[in-house]
């Protein structure tokens, strides 16, 4: 079975708010998850985090802690997810790849659809994680 390793952005506001967005594109369109994407050779995962936030949401972003690493099988592919706390440098954000974003309390994290390894996540972090 194919292998993808990728990052996402667990990013919070002082509000303690979570940033989620949308996908516009592919199997897996209108389906939810926390920003990031593919490490590329070379690249350590907080480059990767840092590159991907400003391709998609042209944001720079302060990496934290790795939160955690979730593993999920997609019908074609494992999935290996490293997901980081993080914080915004500044207040810009502009969506580049996704159709949609928004700022959600830990308790309305299930307000909307997530991607099944973003779902795996999502109850750890409504319990304070």
């Amino acid at each position: 079975m194919k292998r993808i390793e990728v990052v996402a952005a667990v990013i919070r506001d002082a509000q303690g708010r979570i940033f989620a967005t949308q996908r516009g594109y592919g199997d897996w369109k209108d389906w939810w998850e926390f920003p990031g994407g593919k490490i590329e050779a070379g690249e350590t995962p907080e480059q990767a985090l840092r590159r991907e936030i400003r391709e998609e949401l042209d944001a720079d972003i302060c990496v934290g802690e790795l939160m955690r690493t979730i593993e999920y099988d997609y019908p074609q592919f494992h999935l290996t997810m490293h997901c980081y706390h993080c914080t915004l440098a500044d207040a810009h954000i502009q969506l580049l790849e996704h159709e949609a974003a928004r700022w959600l309390q830990p308790q309305n994290l299930n307000s909307v659809r997530w991607l099944p390894a973003d779902e795996a996540f999502v109850s750890d972090l409504q319990r304070g994680v």
